[in-house]
């Protein structure tokens, strides 16, 4: 399935238990050129405390904590597959219990409104080391990052997972492939971060390329598009409502002014499916 270009492998244990190793059947099935190919795996489970829970792995075979585009997808497996009844569905992540709804579905393709909470803007909840220079107290707002010769300006968001802004006039490759894995591994991000290079067309309007920490350049990134979003309004450059164009296509992103929650609407589309025998 993908989201807005963001494909993954999906597998439920609804059915039938998946036992081994799961970091090592992401890097497996995720290969491009000997797997199924995809930009990780994600995993279904049963919860206690929603309608489902999902674990998330990146290609490499790292775990994540959330991926906003893999999660509307996976609301519209469990829908469309009966695990679910919908149009609300609660999912379990590492970065805490998300509400998702399903707006409309057409066959493959489905349009689906996720909440992906408030923000985590502190330096300790990214996490980074930057100097604290935002508003609200403890947050990094337009910090000054020195990285491979030259001065960026970064601002730091966590979606539950972290995310590292750069706006920039346009997104090269040079900045996306070139600079984009030596931010990620930058040592002021200690738990590795998100890389968003972002061009601003309008304050309504953004661009945006992804260097997805563990994955590489992805199509599009959810929980990116978010921070963005959110990076947007605290640098002053956007509204709080934006549509933001990916590789793989548009997100709609809302940073709801009285909740402090993010919304985040796009599609979720199924590619193909195959049942393993052993």
């Amino acid at each position: 399935m993908h989201g807005a270009g963001n494909d993954y492998v999906y597998a439920t244990t609804f059915e039938q238990p998946i036992t081994g190793d799961l970091p090592e059947l992401a890097r497996v099935l995720a290969h491009r050129h000997t797997g199924v190919g995809g930009d990780g795996l994600i995993v279904l489970f049963p919860s206690d405390i929603a309608d489902a829970r999902m674990r998330m792995f990146n290609a490499d075979g790292s775990e994540a904590e959330m991926c906003g585009n893999g999660l509307r997808c996976a609301v519209k497996l469990l829908v469309d597959r009966g695990f679910c009844v919908g149009p609300i569905v609660r999912v379990e992540t590492l970065a805490g219990v998300l509400e998702s709804e399903v707006i409309s579905s057409a066959g493959r393709e489905s349009l689906i409104r996720v909440d992906l909470g408030k923000p985590r803007l502190t330096a300790d909840e990214v996490p980074t080391t930057l100097p604290l220079n935002g508003d609200p107290p403890g947050a990094v707002v337009g910090a000054t990052l020195e990285v491979a010769g030259q001065s960026l300006e970064v601002t730091g968001v966590s979606m539950g997972n972290p995310h590292c802004v750069v706006f920039v006039d346009e997104a090269t490759d040079d900045l996306v492939l070139g600079v984009g894995p030596q931010i990620e591994r930058h040592p002021v991000f200690p738990e590795g971060v998100n890389v968003e290079f972002v061009e601003v067309t309008s304050r309504g309007e953004l661009r945006q390329r992804t260097w997805e920490r563990g994955s590489g350049e992805t199509g599009a990134c959810g929980t990116g598009a978010a921070a963005v979003c959110v990076a947007g309004v605290l640098t002053g450059r956007t509204d709080r409502e934006v549509l933001i164009h990916l590789r793989g296509g548009d997100l709609k992103l809302n940073w709801d002014g009285a909740t402090g929650h993010v919304h985040k609407t796009g599609p979720a589309v199924e590619v193909f499916t195959c049942q393993c025998d052993d």
